[in-house]
């Protein structure tokens, strides 16, 4: 009995020396299916996109030297491919559209047209805006026939809504006037530099002291009279006495065919 307890402690040892002996009827064959143990393997991966074929570029660190005792490791990533083939559809393409260029010069000559075009209406618009009406131009000019002015006398018109004296001057009055000593005038200025025709003045009726209106015919000089301040004009208005600093202003005026005058 200790024998046979005692040996339990060699069985481990004695297992390997065990040997079977087959009676040579049938090979001895195993009843137990064993089974293998696979391993799991990692799925198939299709690179399709930048990133993932960036994954299988062989990467190598270089050492790049610009000194003694410098260096500089830098890790090289190549992204470029030389070996991937685009595809060409020039073969289906317009020609219009083979050009890159051709597409921009369209876009800017349009572009500067579509501008320029902009600015003519803008100007012209603004043009048009600050200039005068219709109706403002033609009150800008009047014609008055002068045979309706007697010798001698002066008439009132409108114009601009100002008075504009027409005078008829006759032979002494001119010569009157044209033998004036400049000297003794406060606004210089001959008379044939204020008339076109020696018997026609025309001049605007504002006295040049306050804007009043003269009277003509009137005053110490037989040309136009200011009551508001006592301006005295002559016969070719200008200033002889008086707080009126300058001569009666003449307005642009043209004579055409005939008897008649326009004045502006």
């Amino acid at each position: 009995m200790n024998v046979i307890a005692k040996s339990g402690n060699f069985a481990p040892f004695g297992r390997a020396t065990v040997t079977a002996i087959s009676n040579g009827a049938l090979p001895v064959t195993g009843t137990a299916k064993v089974q293998e143990k696979k391993g799991a393997l990692p799925p198939t991966i299709i690179r399709t996109n930048g990133y993932s074929l960036a994954q299988e570029i062989f990467q190598v660190p270089f050492t790049v030297s610009s000194g003694p005792a410098v260096s500089t490791q830098i890790l090289q990533k190549r992204f470029a491919h030389t070996d991937i083939q685009v595809p060409s559809f020039d073969a289906y393409r317009k020609d219009i559209t083979k050009d890159p260029e051709i597409c921009w010069e369209s876009i800017a000559a349009g572009t500067g047209l579509a501008t320029a075009y902009g600015a003519k209406g803008f100007v012209t618009d603004l043009v048009s805006t600050m200039s005068a009406s219709a109706d403002v131009l033609a009150s800008s000019k009047i014609e008055v026939k002068l045979n309706a002015i007697p010798e001698g006398k002066s008439m009132v018109f409108k114009w601009r809504g100002k008075p504009l004296f027409i005078r008829h001057r006759g032979q002494a009055e001119i010569a009157k006037e044209e033998a004036v000593n400049l000297s003794e005038l406060r606004d210089p200025q001959h008379d044939k530099d204020r008339v076109k025709k020696s018997e026609w003045l025309i001049v605007l009726g504002v006295c040049t002291h306050l804007g009043c209106v003269p009277i003509a015919n009137a005053g110490e000089y037989g040309g136009y009279y200011c009551p508001c301040h006592g301006s005295h004009y002559d016969a070719s208005g200008r200033i002889r006495k008086g707080p009126a600093p300058l001569n009666l202003e003449v307005p642009a005026y043209e004579f055409k065919e005939g008897d008649l005058v326009v004045v502006g």
